[in-house]
């Protein structure tokens, strides 16, 4: 995976693929976008049960500025903006994929850890 030197900031790979989907809402922005193309801002919001109009329009602004999402806004009243994936948003999606997938096949169990660990009831 390295090289066995630093590129940039970053030691690997990993270290910068993690910086571009840090943040709790990222990797799941991503999914919803692939999952139904393009989307306005209140679609993905409600897309996304949870998280807030402040932290979705700051994840979406790093996404466009790492050249993962693309904004397109129609100079029409009232206004409108759609988000959509570039290419590196839909080939990063494509690699999370076997990620979604190793965590779909141990969801039972990975959830069934956590009420264990933390006593946590829903």
């Amino acid at each position: 995976m390295s090289t066995g030197s630093r590129c940039g900031p970053y030691f690997c790979g990993i270290d910068a693929a993690m910086d571009v989907v840090s943040g709790k809402w990222k990797v799941l922005i991503l999914w919803e976008l692939n999952e139904h193309g393009v989307r306005r801002f209140a679609e993905l919001r409600r897309g996304l049960p949870g998280v807030s109009e402040k932290m979705l329009t700051q994840h979406l602004r790093e996404m466009e500025e790492d050249g993962l999402v693309h904004r397109e806004v129609y100079r029409e009243v009232p206004p409108k903006v759609e988000y959509s994936l570039t290419e590196h948003g839909l080939s990063l999606n494509a690699a999370l994929a076997s990620l979604g997938a190793w965590g779909t096949e141990r969801i039972g169990r990975i959830g069934a850890e956590k009420v264990a660990v933390s006593g946590w009831r829903s």
